[in-house]
């Protein structure tokens, strides 16, 4: 009687082990261990619970072979140096974060602006030094360039105190649903912790909700900010003039010198970018692309454990 359950079970073990290592490899990408939680949080392609995991990780002798633990955090097998880079790399996240709350609360103020948000390494608590401050911002829609040259202004005086803000995602708050879905989008998505808390945040990701299908379990924990403060009267007063008619002709003409530049480093540089009214997304090198070819790479090289 025992069989049928047992040929049922079968392929749901193989499946969620899939998931798990698919999950540590990508992890592994970063040099970042992940604990129990954090495994069923970015789990790929399949939603299960903490307790399915740590069961698996525990009981799961194929599973074994290519998993290991040190402390909390889970790992591939001979990488258990990656628990003292996390320990390393979380203490100087630490020393950035009030940096980054402080410029990002700037940002925050200046007209146009409805969203600022942490994203890459800082946004897991996974930079190293010299690391970029990467910011997202949702801006007000016919005034995205605009918006983005005020910024540049805090960029250059966060430059002067020694502190890189790298603002490489400006949307539109009428174009909120992203072109760019991979799950290296998804996962900058899932990780980006909103240093403030408007409706805008959760628009966006109602908008995308096409990450689940890459992260299932991925917006179950996800970081809310701080309540957001009233805006200044002269930030009120400057953002109704600055969207009248009259400064068209300013954001376009910002627009079109901007792109020009941006195009010719895209030339040199390749990317993942783009450049509109609605969108300047500034992924230069192609960092995106390279990640998913390794990590498609990697699981080739897994291809018997997880079958």
């Amino acid at each position: 009687m025992r069989e049928p359950a047992t040929a049922t079970a079968e392929p749901q073990v193989r499946t969620l082990r899939r998931a798990v290592l698919n999950t540590l490899v990508y992890a592994d990408l970063f040099d970042y261990p992940l604990t129990d939680s954090e495994i069923r949080r970015y789990l790929i392609g399949e939603a299960a619970a903490t307790s399915r995991v740590t069961a698996l990780l525990d009981g799961d002798a194929g599973l074994r072979r290519h998993v290991d633990r040190t402390g909390d955090w889970v790992h591939l097998t001979h990488r258990s140096h990656l628990a003292k880079v996390r320990r390393d790399r979380a203490a100087m996240s630490a020393d950035l974060w009030p940096i980054a709350r402080h410029f990002g609360a700037w940002i925050a103020r200046l007209p146009f602006v409805r969203l600022v948000g942490v994203t890459g390494a800082l946004a897991m608590n996974n930079a190293t030094v010299g690391d970029d401050i990467d910011l997202f911002i949702l801006v007000q829609p016919g005034r995205l360039w605009l918006c983005r040259l005020f910024i540049l202004a805090i960029v250059r005086l966060a430059g002067h105190q020694g502190t890189t803000l790298c603002p490489n995602f400006l949307l539109s708050t009428d174009h909120l649903r992203l072109s760019e879905r991979n799950l290296f989008t998804a996962h900058e998505i899932a990780q980006m912790v909103p240093l403030t808390r408007t409706p805008w945040y959760d628009a966006f990701l109602d908008a995308n909700d096409w990450v689940r299908d890459f992260l299932p379990n991925a917006f179950g924990n996800a970081s809310t900010g701080e309540a957001r403060r009233d805006r200044r009267s002269a930030t009120r007063v400057a953002t109704r003039l600055l969207s009248t008619r009259l400064f068209d002709p300013l954001e376009r003409w910002e627009m079109e010198r901007k792109v020009r530049r941006l195009r010719a480093r895209q030339e040199r540089e390749g990317g993942s970018v783009a450049f509109s009214v609605h969108e300047c997304r500034g992924h230069f090198a192609a960092h995106d692309a390279r990640i998913l070819a390794t990590y498609s790479d990697r699981l080739a090289a897994y291809a018997a454990a997880l079958s």
